[in-house]
């Protein structure tokens, strides 16, 4: 696959005067306040110019495969350091809480079935029984809608 050659100082100067030539087409009609302001603003645009290319060529590089680098930077900031261990931290915590949670639904589950079975009158056979646990559970679900 080709990619665009990137363009070139020339290409964008030849753009920027093209694009010039139509703004001042276009302020010819306005007023010559409006189009004095316009052309002192020009003015500081194309005076910054050389600034602003110095600095994005200082911002980032060309290597030799093509690919862009942004500037190294001497050292991490704190504020890099903690977004970075944020997502981390969060997820711990959430692991523990969804791990609370199971757990208390489990010893709720276990304490309704002990106080079932301590609270009814059940012959011993019943306790034996594969699908008691399930009977006990079913119990429980109605118990509430029927009282």
């Amino acid at each position: 696959m080709k990619y665009p050659q990137a363009s070139t100082t020339d290409d964008i100067d030849r753009w920027g005067q093209a694009f010039a030539a139509r703004l001042d087409l276009v302020t010819m009609d306005m007023g010559h306040d409006i189009s004095e302001r316009l052309r002192i603003a020009r003015q500081r645009a194309i005076q910054a110019r050389p600034a602003t290319v110095r600095q994005l060529r200082h911002a980032a590089s060309t290597q030799a495969n093509g690919t862009l680098t942004a500037p190294t930077e001497d050292g991490q900031s704190l504020w890099r350091i903690l977004a970075s261990a944020l997502p981390l931290v969060v997820l711990v915590l959430g692991l523990m809480l969804i791990q609370s949670i199971q757990l208390d639904t489990a010893e709720s589950d276990i304490a309704s079935i002990d106080s079932a079975l301590l609270l009814d009158e059940l012959p011993p056979d019943a306790y034996t029984d594969p699908g008691f646990v399930q009977f006990l559970k079913l119990q429980l679900t109605q118990r509430p809608a029927n009282e």
